[in-house]
């Protein structure tokens, strides 16, 4: 269980603390850590349907400042660590990973706004001596240490909590594992109902409803629901640059005959100037 938990808490490492350290690379989504993870663990399926299926519930929490609603990657990598080495049923992980990632979040806030801030005197004191070295020395220590905890969070949790873990779900009756079941499989649908609070509009019901037709009555893959989307756009994008154009088009006819009665009003003007000229000469 030591490699388990080893390579569960480096996976943790490289995909958070990766992710910003050449920027915001995007790599803590987790249907990235899932796929990794699987990787990792020999079952790359299993970890694609989990890193979709907790994108899915991920999706639509948005971090605000300081204030994190959940954290992806260390749910992620326990809830995929768990199905393939525990062999725990996949929505019963689902489960698990929403209460993870919502403490892994408390803990990624402490550590954000309480414990780096212990050092920002000595990033300001470092500024003031014009000393570059030592604030980015401070900036990568304080990059490793923070993302260090979560992997040894990982470490021991994969360690000393999988046999607890195994342990508690042997001994969770029937019902209540099809309970957790059935709340795993409904935590995309309220992921994806938290997506779409922010992006509803009565321009966009239209066509939410008809991918909804489409996948509950049609039976229509995520693929063909996909494809027929890329043709719907582009046919509306061609439909709207041909309507722009037309519009451009029509500015540029109406400017005409201004432009043309104001050359009318010069060339008179000219004319007129010229027999004055001509008169007095």
């Amino acid at each position: 269980m030591y490699r388990e938990a080893f390579l569960a808490a480096l996976t943790v490492f490289v995909c958070y603390g990766g992710n910003w350290l050449f920027g915001q690379t995007m790599i803590e989504r987790p249907l990235v850590v899932g796929c990794i993870a699987g990787i990792i663990f020999g079952d790359m399926r299993a970890g694609i349907i989990m890193g979709a299926s907790l994108e899915a519930i991920f999706m639509g929490a948005v971090d605000i400042g300081g204030a994190l609603s959940a954290e992806p990657v260390t749910a992620t990598v326990l809830a995929t660590t768990f199905s393939i080495v525990l062999n725990v049923n996949e929505k019963a992980a689902l489960a698990l990973a929403v209460p993870i990632g919502v403490l892994a979040a408390f803990i990624s806030m402490f550590m954000k706004n309480v414990v780096m801030n212990l050092f920002a005197p000595l990033v300001d004191k470092y500024a003031k001596d014009n000393n570059p070295r030592a604030i980015a020395i401070m900036h990568y220590s304080m990059w490793f240490i923070n993302y260090f905890v979560f992997s040894l969070i990982t470490f021991f949790s994969v360690l000393e909590g999988a046999k607890p873990v195994q342990h508690m779900i042997n001994s969770i009756p029937d019902n209540l594992m099809a309970g957790l079941s059935a709340t795993g499989g409904l935590l995309p649908a309220v992921g994806f109902a938290i997506l779409m609070r922010m992006l509803w509009s009565k321009k966009l019901a239209p066509y939410f409803f008809l991918g909804f037709i489409m996948v509950a009555y049609l039976n229509l893959p995520s693929v063909a629901v996909a494809a027929l989307g890329i043709i719907l756009v582009l046919v509306i994008s061609f439909k709207d640059k041909q309507l722009l154009d037309m519009e451009n088009k029509q500015k540029e006819l109406e400017k005409r005959p201004v432009a043309a009665a104001g050359a009318g009003v010069s060339n008179n003007e000219t004319a007129e100037e010229q027999e004055e000229e001509d008169f007095f000469s």
